[in-house]
């Protein structure tokens, strides 16, 4: 079977965030602001840089504005933040970000947990921050989270992802984002999502892949024959949310990009640079990764 790829591939770094976010060793602002600098030596033009949220809940993401302050400079790179209300809206403007990642889950009980609110009140949240984000300027990415399945809930209907994307849709974002928060998804689902879901959509097209149950590259394959070719990925496979039991990392960007490399998919990325960043982020830690290649650098 012959596969029928894009020439090339758009990779979202987002280690720094969704892979340092529960880690209980705070890592210092400067070696962050290091780490970045390397990232973009590498090649990477796309870096999610922080979270907003509240730092006694998320430590790690505390020096979030003084991260921001001393951002490099650089033609072509966009650096992004995550918020999960107004007001995190608001400190990433005010942080001088030029795009803000916002989301909803598709599983009520993951809401709950995750932004403490259901769906319904989610979403009135979401246009609430969209409108915030374009009167500063912002570009907005609007995720969709627990797309695939819910450790709570199990198989997440397509009609409620659906459901979620029209509004989404409605409310006008730049970008979208799909996540397979859990792992869950395998590449039949994958393809099942996508076949439903592209005709209705009219802007970009983010694949948010976690790697729990070994399935995200195989799943990225799947994307890609689709023409899929914007993918979030954390280096060293970093990762997981807090509020889901079990949650693994991120596909690998080192992982993701040699892969690839090897179909002749180009990236603009030096893996073996990204997996020196992954080395050292380990030897800080104290602790392995689950990315693969950053062990043969």
């Amino acid at each position: 079977m012959e596969l029928h790829l894009p020439e090339r591939a758009e990779i979202i770094e987002v280690g720094l965030r969704d892979g340092l976010q529960s880690e209980s060793v705070i890592v210092p602002t400067a070696i962050k602001l290091d780490i970045i600098h390397r990232l973009l030596e590498a090649g990477v033009r796309r870096i999610q840089v922080a979270s907003f949220v509240n730092p006694r809940l998320v430590p790690q993401m505390a020096d979030a504005e003084a991260l921001c302050a001393a951002l490099p400079t650089r033609e072509g790179v966009v650096y992004s933040g995550l918020a999960l209300n107004v007001r995190g809206v608001e400190r990433a403007g005010a942080a001088g970000l030029k795009q803000i990642d916002i989301g909803i889950s598709a599983s009520d009980t993951h809401s709950r947990k995750n932004a403490n609110a259901g769906i319904a009140e989610a979403l009135q949240q979401v246009t609430a921050m969209a409108t915030v984000a374009r009167a500063q300027g912002m570009l907005v990415r609007a995720g969709v989270q627990c797309a695939f399945g819910c450790v709570y809930e199990g198989i997440v209907p397509v009609e409620q992802v659906v459901r979620i994307v029209d509004h989404l849709l409605s409310v006008g974002v730049d970008e979208l984002a799909l996540a397979d928060s859990t792992g869950m998804a395998n590449p039949r689902q994958m393809a099942r999502m996508l076949d439903t879901l592209l005709p209705r959509i009219d802007v970009p097209l983010v694949l948010h892949l976690h790697d729990t149950r070994g399935m995200g590259l195989a799943n990225l394959l799947i994307a890609l024959q689709y023409g899929i070719h914007r993918f979030d990925t954390a280096f060293g496979g970093l990762g997981g949310c807090p509020f889901i039991v079990g949650a693994a990392g991120n596909i690998a960007t080192e992982d993701t990009v040699h892969m690839l490399d090897q179909m002749g998919v180009a990236t603009g990325i030096d893996w073996t640079k990204v997996a020196a960043c992954t080395q050292t982020i380990s030897a800080l830690l104290g602790r392995d990764f689950p990315g693969k290649l950053y062990r043969l650098v």
